[in-house]
């Protein structure tokens, strides 16, 4: 069947469109983007579909994103998505905006029970029965003119979202469309905050081994990178690679030649920045005590993964009466944070990260479970 596909090259255009998309229920939304040697996404192509037609929105050509700012912003307006969270960057960065309500149609299969983490061929495969083809994801978007093979699979991407969506949505209960949507404004105020460059250290390989001294280092470090990594736009690795922030902060190399053979370190690197970083480490290893960060915690030992197991049979036992997927239930992170907070022996905290219908749901089976655990024979 022939797509019925509408380029849009202009701003009137795109302004025309996007009042008329204020209208409707839903727009099924995806976008193509470049980002091999950038720290933020390059926005290529926008794809909206209505459920009838493909619209193909062509950045390149266009500078006025009010419209589309404002149809994401639209409370009445659904945004369909799959998998989206860089398609949340592109859309952040190139109108200011993030899409709300928005449904996203990977957790909607996790409701569902289709499965977890479910790639969109797939999911096009079980809900539609049409097996797209192979992806032009590696392709280069910013070519001008697209191929007509990329045309084709970006138009595709749009009215295939838009038809998922209305099989998907009628099957979920109306408590699971609610959570749908609940995940959803998760992953939109995740991305809202934005990430302090002095609280980045804490998820550095390895920073558990170090003193509080040694992390007043690394902290420096850890900010100094995530800030040039914004200003330069190159990704954080082409600033300092990952695997050196640890061994910089445990031997504060104090010559180049010493620094040149850290780890991993990139010869750019001390070409480039070397004498900055050996001043920055210079600092942070000179700051007074009380100035320190506090020491990151230990990874939880091999004996907590009994717990872990017990935790884990709560949310299963809950996906099974719920005939939800069981990954989507309790995220492994989340149970992590709550065993850490008491271990070995309690008492234990809910995290902040289990919020709503879970923490409803499992919060005190969850605490029961931990408090019985030391009853067992």
């Amino acid at each position: 069947m022939a797509i019925d596909i509408h380029w849009i090259r202009d701003n009137d255009s795109l302004g025309q469109l996007c009042a008329e998309w204020q209208h409707l229920p839903f727009v099924a939304l995806d976008t193509e983007f470049m980002r091999v040697d950038t720290f933020y996404p390059i926005a290529a192509l926008l794809q909206i579909g209505d459920g009838q037609r493909a619209y193909l929105i062509d950045p390149l050509t266009i500078d006025n994103w009010q419209p589309l700012a404002a149809l994401l912003e639209n409370p009445a307006v659904v945004k369909v998505v799959h998998a989206c969270s860089e398609d949340l960057e592109v859309l952040l960065r190139l109108t200011g905006s993030l899409p709300a309500p928005l449904f996203d149609t990977q957790l909607a299969a996790a409701y569902l029970n289709l499965g977890f983490s479910m790639g969109y061929s797939r999911l096009v495969q079980e809900v539609l029965g049409i097996e797209l083809p192979k992806g032009e994801t590696r392709s280069d978007w910013l070519q001008r003119p697209l191929s007509q093979t990329q045309v084709s699979y970006a138009a595709e991407d749009a009215v295939h979202l838009a038809q998922v969506f209305t099989e998907l949505q009628p099957k979920l209960s109306a408590d699971k469309y609610r959570w749908v949507l609940d995940d959803g404004a998760e992953l939109v105020a995740n991305l809202r905050r934005e990430v302090d460059p002095y609280e980045v250290y804490r998820e550095a390989k390895l920073a558990w081994k170090l003193s509080r001294a040694q992390l007043a280092v690394l902290r420096e470090i850890c900010a100094w990178r995530e800030r040039e990594a914004r200003a330069r736009n190159l990704p954080r690795n082409r600033i300092v690679r990952e695997h050196a922030l640890w061994p910089l902060a445990k031997t504060q190399p104090d010559t180049l030649s010493a620094l040149a053979k850290i780890e991993d370190m990139h010869p750019r690197t001390v070409r480039q920045d070397g004498d900055f970083l050996l001043d920055l480490i210079k600092r942070a290893a000179s700051v007074a005590a009380d100035q320190w960060p506090p020491a990151v915690p230990e990874p939880l030992p091999i004996e907590a993964s009994v717990l872990l197991k017990r935790l884990k049979a709560v949310g299963q036992a809950e996906a099974e009466r719920l005939n939800i997927a069981p990954e989507i239930v309790l995220r492994k992170k989340t149970l992590e944070s709550l065993l850490k907070s008491g271990f070995p022996n309690g008492p234990y905290q809910l995290p902040d990260s289990l919020r709503g219908w879970r923490r409803e749901l499992m919060g005190q089976a969850l605490l029961d479970s931990l408090a019985t655990a030391g009853e067992q024979p």
